[in-house]
């Protein structure tokens, strides 16, 4: 029965990777369906790997995490961190044929700052204006001196829309959405695929060798594998790392890999409605007993063959933002249930643990469902679609909610819209003026060693205070055909389309 139900979606990838096969088509099997594409109102971390490809951002970065040119050509920081000047790329359209030009980066950047439902607003807060220097030169005037700002325009903050067609589309421009990258957008059907096609005019035209991609959300990863064995993609993100072995074996597959810039983490809710006031979210010592609970290496060899990385931070213990001062805790039942009878709860209790549907996601949640219990902590497993679980996150409709983090090149990235009193991914509700206090500071100062002692401070008021668990860091693993040449992965986890070709 299993093997009919793997034929069948096969089948169904085939008929869908038919379209175009005159030309040369590269066809890519994604983890999940992706949210809205449109790069102001977009969250999902499989949303950035389609953008990557029709999208381009002001800037890039490389495997070193270096900031390096896409649509920008360079960019000067003030003497007081106030005032940054970008200078453009002359001579680059967008999709539809209009310019590129200082203006428009202006019309895209005040698009992330003010649309309504826009999740690219925090991200630009220390904005507060942006004039036209020349044709090509826009300067953004600060508020206050704000270190991860070149480093959030590197993603999605960074993407450039075209006016005229976000002015006439407003808040459905992405159905259709017309950008300056490689590829432009041909069609989408939902849960089904994603068609984008080479642009003629794109400014790196010569280092584009695939006519047409192909998006394809195959949300079983076994599906992804086979298919890709079968020769019905040429690309899967997401690799399970059980199936490490079994690609770098196949003499027709090829590995690459990364450590990723962000981290598996388990939100509490505890300040989001009338699910934060359980144990769990009622007490800090209830949950730095969860996190007690929790064996990470032996989590990390159960269910990734020790393949990622155990850590405790939203930066793991290989970055140089760690804070080696809070090594990663090992497993102590006994401190746990002594901080479960200092909180004055009654054990054994229940806790709402949502999880996104996933063979891998569900097989941590087991092994975490099975330490907890050992301290008489019962974790009820709710599985749940991913999008629809970030819906109910986002309501406070969960009290524990195992969810991923792809990861940012600046550490900001992965902490102030989270842990910022009512950021818009603060999930748990959580909020505490020393840590508001903290997160602000630190995105002032650019020399590193001042930043990485704030952080200091601001690490152990979060670990005591517990409202998320970081659990371990994952590898990006991307598995491909070897007919596939001139593929480079980067921590960011992103399938960068621009040098590929198919032999």
């Amino acid at each position: 029965m299993r093997a009919f139900r793997l034929a069948a979606a096969a089948a169904l990838v085939f008929a869908s990777s038919s379209i175009g096969s005159a030309q040369t088509t590269l066809r890519i099997g994604l983890a999940e369906d992706p949210d809205i594409l449109d790069p102001t109102l977009a969250r999902t971390y499989v949303g950035r790997i389609v953008f990557s490809s029709f999208c381009d951002k002001l800037f890039d970065i490389d495997e070193k995490l270096n900031v390096v040119p896409q649509l920008a050509l360079s960019h000067e920081t003030s003497p007081d961190g106030r005032t940054v000047t970008i200078r453009l790329r002359p001579n680059v359209t967008f999709h539809d044929g209009e310019k590129l030009d200082a203006e428009a980066a202006k019309f895209s950047l005040d698009r992330h700052m003010t649309m309504t439902g826009s999740f690219r607003r925090p991200e630009l807060a220390a904005v507060e204006r942006i004039e036209v220097v020349d044709p090509l030169t826009i300067r953004l005037m600060l508020k206050t001196p704000f270190a991860p700002l070149i480093s959030q325009l590197t993603d999605r903050a960074g993407m450039m829309v075209s006016p005229k067609a976000a002015q006439a589309a407003g808040d459905r421009f992405g159905l259709r959405p017309v950008c300056a990258g490689p590829y432009k957008f041909v069609e989408r059907v939902q849960q089904d695929r994603i068609v984008v096609e080479k642009f003629a005019d794109y400014w790196n035209k010569d280092q584009i060798h695939i006519d047409r991609i192909i998006y394809l959300p195959i949300v079983d990863a076994t599906v992804r594998l086979a298919n890709l064995k079968s020769g019905g993609l040429d690309l899967i993100e997401r690799l399970l790392a059980t199936d490490i072995k079994d690609v770098r074996s196949d003499p027709r597959l090829r590995l690459s890999t990364a450590l990723e810039l962000g981290y598996q983490g388990m939100d509490i809710n505890v300040g989001n409605g009338e699910r934060a006031k359980g144990p769990l979210g009622s007490s800090a010592k209830v949950r730095q007993a969860l996190d007690l609970a929790i064996d990470r290496q032996a989590l990390n060899q159960v269910v990734f063959n020790g393949e990622f990385v155990p850590g405790n931070q939203w930066v793991s213990p290989e970055h140089p933002y760690y804070q080696a001062a809070f090594p990663v805790p090992k497993r102590d039942v006994a401190r746990a249930k002594a901080l479960l009878k200092e909180a004055g709860v009654t054990t054994p209790f229940e806790v709402d643990f949502m999880v996104p549907k996933g063979a891998e996601t569900q097989a941590v949640a087991e092994v975490i469902q099975a330490m907890a219990a050992e301290i008489g902590i019962t974790m009820k497993i709710r599985v749940t679609e991913f999008a629809t679980s970030l819906k109910q996150a986002e309501a406070g409709e969960y009290q524990a909610y195992l969810l991923a983090w792809s990861g940012r090149t600046d550490p900001d990235g992965n902490l102030y819209i989270f842990h910022k009193s009512k950021a818009p991914q603060n999930y748990p509700g959580y909020s505490n003026p020393e840590a508001d206090k903290l997160l602000d500071e630190s995105r002032i100062p650019s020399d590193m060693a001042q930043r990485k002692a704030i952080y200091e401070k601001l690490t152990r008021v979060i670990l005591a205070d517990a409202p998320k668990l970081y659990l371990y860091h994952r590898r990006v693993l991307i598995a491909h055909t070897a007919r596939l040449e001139g593929y480079r992965q980067m921590p960011d986890g992103l399938v960068r389309v621009v040098g590929l070709r198919l032999k």
